[in-house]
């Protein structure tokens, strides 16, 4: 065994008995993390500042401080939340992780189409994959399988453990590279899918852009997630997250489009960005402010709807 291997198995022995704790222990112990990531570790604090003060230039710093605060709460909650995926029992989580307007996913997917679905790094997205437990199985005769899109990470060990930990409730990971084909096999062998795609991260090089106004500054899109849905003329959600209270979240299905093959070009994907513009306005402490969204500076673009 290498020193890695058995350091990596130690961890993730540690992390295992943390997860038993009471869901209250270990929210004391976010709060107590909470300060000491924002003020003494100061994790990406450059970051979060510039980009809240970009984002919300018509606040004051004292608005924007308090934003900054909640964030650091936030995130605190999604890494001891996420932890506890590792115990958390079925029926703990359908109380924790609430969904309304299924009907959005479950009728296209009735009706034969699959379902591919537009989400954020806002909440605990983690948590999502939950749907599971709240729907069915089986849609027009076929097995539907749930799934989410990701990036596999440097560190094999950890990418292993964030995939146990996101197929907690018996939803696949599709690696960004071969998710088309891996729904393509699904077709094939008569199976349905409902498809997550985190695609609020900034693309990665070579990725086809769409360039919009976000948040009142120029910012490039991932395009692909939009031209797949095309491709296999999906039908496409989006999931607005809200935070309720602490330890509480929820989830409103919005319908994108009925059938993405019909849409202009561009259409899905503006629609996605202004509805979770507005998710972040309502409650902008919940969306991830420490990546670097806008690394790469654009040319200034026309204002969206919703600025005019």
């Amino acid at each position: 065994m290498k020193p890695s291997d058995l350091s990596f198995k130690l961890l993730r022995g540690m992390l295992r008995i943390l997860s038993q704790l009471p869901t209250g222990v270990l929210y004391g112990l976010s709060s107590m993390l909470s300060p000491v990531v924002h003020h003494l570790v100061r994790y990406r604090l450059g970051v979060v500042r510039d980009n809240l003060a970009k984002c919300f230039s018509e606040l004051t710093e004292k608005e924007r401080r308090h934003i900054e605060k909640a964030f650091y709460l936030n995130f605190t909650d999604y890494a001891v939340e996420t932890l506890k995926l590792m115990h958390i029992s079925d029926s703990e989580m359908e109380q924790r992780m609430t969904f309304s307007g299924l009907e959005h996913m479950t009728e296209p997917l009735a009706k034969g189409k699959d379902v591919l679905i537009y989400f954020s790094h806002c909440g605990n997205w983690e948590w999502a994959p939950s749907v599971t437990l709240h729907c069915p199985r089986e849609a027009d005769g076929r097995e539907i399988v749930y799934g989410q899109v990701y990036r596999p990470l440097r560190d094999a060990a950890f990418d292993a453990l964030m995939l146990e930990l996101r197929g907690r409730f018996g939803s696949k990971s599709f690696a960004k590279t071969q998710v088309l084909r891996d729904l393509l096999v699904l077709r094939r062998e008569g199976r349905a899918s409902v498809t997550g795609f985190m695609s609020d991260q900034k693309p990665s090089h070579g990725d086809p852009l769409h360039i919009t106004s976000f948040l009142g500054r120029p910012t490039a899109f991932i395009s692909g997630t939009e031209t797949l849905a095309r491709k296999l003329d999906m039908a496409v959600v989006y999931w607005d997250m809200e935070k309720p209270r602490r330890g509480h979240y929820h989830i409103q299905c919005r319908p994108l489009s009925a059938s993405a093959a019909s849409a202009e070009k561009g259409e899905i994907t503006e629609r996605y960005v202004r509805l979770l513009e507005a998710t972040i306005r309502r409650r902008p402490d919940l969306w991830l402010w420490s990546h670097n969204r806008w690394k790469n500076p654009l040319p200034p673009t026309s204002p969206s709807p919703s600025e005019q």
